[in-house]
């Protein structure tokens, strides 16, 4: 499969699961506006047919320091109002694209993962941290507030009260109070972090795509919905899986006493 190309983010493929690799560890792997660039050209590309054979998705950061630490602030200095939520409206745009993938998306926080890295973080469908990672939304203390989700999706993760006490003061908190708080899943020595994150991904990926595709529509949707719209959208989509040569194959498979073997079909 031929990859393409997203320079400073650094692709590699293991099975069915793609890693990403935000690239631009002299800047603490800030977004600047070629790594949003190649973010666009890969969440652009993992929705077309060349990139069927991808199961999963795990976005990290390079070294040790960092996952993202927040946006290239000297780009802000000659930005103009109207610029400004342009450029804000740009990144959300993105970062929904990204969250609405039909495959999951993990994020592997390796060190810091500051404004615009914490709200690309929460873009991905759950969240490993290594056990120096810290996390913040510390527009505030700039002058500025979050512009890429960052109100809007931190308080669906955590909560109402405790988004607002993190954008409110600016301050960082450490792996260990992120997972009490349930904005990440799990937190694990550095060296693990990535084969930990790309484990969970192989094991997503050898489950029925259309399947995982279906969940994610369901709990990504239904979350913003009446429960009794979310409950019937589930039931259509329940509905659908029906239809699909996944599922005769799990059923056979079940009662044979077998491992499945999905075809995405």
């Amino acid at each position: 499969m031929e990859l393409p190309k997203t320079e400073p983010i650094v692709l590699r493929l293991e099975g069915s699961t793609l890693i990403a690799t935000i690239s631009r560890p002299e800047a603490m792997n800030a977004l600047n506006a070629p790594v949003m660039q190649g973010l666009k050209t890969l969440v652009e590309w993992l929705g077309t047919p060349a990139a069927s054979e991808i199961r999963a998705l795990v976005i990290t950061g390079a070294g040790e320091k960092a996952f993202v630490a927040g946006a290239d602030i000297k780009e802000f200095e000659t930005m103009t109002p109207a610029g400004a939520a342009e450029f804000a409206r740009n990144g959300q745009s993105l970062f929904t694209k990204l969250s609405e993938l039909n495959i999951p998306v993990i994020a592997a926080v390796n060190g810091y993962a500051l404004g615009g890295g914490l709200e690309l973080a929460l873009a991905c469908d759950f969240i490993y941290a290594s056990e120096n990672a810290k996390f913040g939304l510390p527009e505030c203390t700039l002058g500025l507030m979050p512009g890429y989700g960052g109100t809007v999706r931190l308080p669906r993760r955590i909560g109402v009260g405790r988004a607002r006490e993190m954008t409110y003061t600016g301050a960082m908190i450490s792996a260990d109070e992120a997972l009490r708080i349930g904005l990440v899943n799990k937190v694990l020595p550095q060296a693990e972090l990535l084969n930990a994150a790309l484990e969970t991904g192989k094991m997503i990926a050898s489950r029925a795509p259309l399947a995982v595709a279906r969940i994610k529509k369901s709990i990504h949707e239904g979350m913003s919905m009446p429960e009794d719209k979310a409950n019937e959208l589930e039931a259509r989509l329940f509905g659908e899986l029906f239809a699909t040569e996944d599922k005769t194959e799990g059923v056979r498979a079940f009662i044979e006493k077998r491992k499945p073997v999905f075809s995405g079909r």
